[in-house]
């Protein structure tokens, strides 16, 4: 199948055109850094000439709701449109579980204004929810890191191996249109402190970190809110697995 990834060039967009490319098809690469921009609509035509379905798994800024919520509702409305024009089939959304759970982020008010304009386009739809990855708890202390410093709040997750989301996209993608998808996540609960913890431990880097409920994340969060819900597909990796591959 000829089938486009948006988001091409990042961490699960990549492995998803990996997986795809694996099961011999043909991947068209949506990326503004290689000529395609969802944000004004440019070479999107082109790039979707002749595919049958696309894997939507950009990413957007996080730090205003107002501009998120603007980013994400223009690229959206733009990819839906280019793939009526060229008779796509399928539309594929990667997303977040608990997504309606959590009021108070801005980029998940703005994957809340994604999901809506799929389920309400044009194009045949699968949107696919899914934990935070294994690589998350890093990533959000890198953010607040300052001076070998990093605030991270204690949240309770049930993180999932980037590429085993590729693969599920990928499956997902080959197959009809499915509506909202079960949430998707990893075998096991961890805590989100000592994820990070364990992370700089295997990447060799030292950072004290301090947990809180006063900088990325609030107590809205807390509890068991970030877990997946009833019924969820889980993915095969461990943290722990995963974890052996960083060292």
């Amino acid at each position: 199948m000829r089938i486009a990834v948006a988001g091409a060039t990042g961490n699960i967009g990549a492995l998803t055109v990996a997986a795809l490319e694996r099961g011999g098809h043909d991947v068209v690469r949506v990326s503004r850094s290689l000529g395609v921009d969802l944000l004004t609509g440019d070479g999107l035509d082109d790039a979707l000439t002749g595919v049958e379905v696309v894997v939507d798994a950009t990413n957007g800024p996080a730090t205003d709701p107002v501009e998120t919520v603007a980013y994400f509702g223009t690229t959206t409305r733009n990819l839906l449109a280019a793939e009526e024009r060229a008779g796509v089939r399928h539309h594929v959304l990667l997303s977040i579980a608990a997504l309606k759970r959590v009021k108070g982020n801005a980029h998940y008010a703005g994957k809340r204004e994604q999901e809506r304009l799929v389920a309400a386009g044009p194009v045949p739809w699968t949107i696919v929810p899914a934990t935070q990855f294994h690589d998350f708890a890093a990533m959000v202390a890198n953010w607040t890191e300052r001076d070998g410093v990093a605030t991270i709040a204690p949240l309770l997750v049930q993180p999932i191996a980037p590429a085993d989301v590729a693969d599920i996209l990928g499956e997902i993608a080959v197959g009809e249109p499915q509506g909202r998808y079960a949430d998707v996540a990893g075998p096991e609960p961890q805590d989100l402190v000592d994820m990070a913890r364990r992370t700089n431990e295997a990447r060799g880097r030292t950072v004290k970190l301090v947990p809180t409920w006063s900088a990325v994340f609030g107590p809205e969060m807390a509890g068991d809110v970030m877990l997946p819900g009833e019924g969820a597909r889980i993915a095969p990796t461990t943290f722990d697995e995963w974890l052996a591959e960083q060292r």
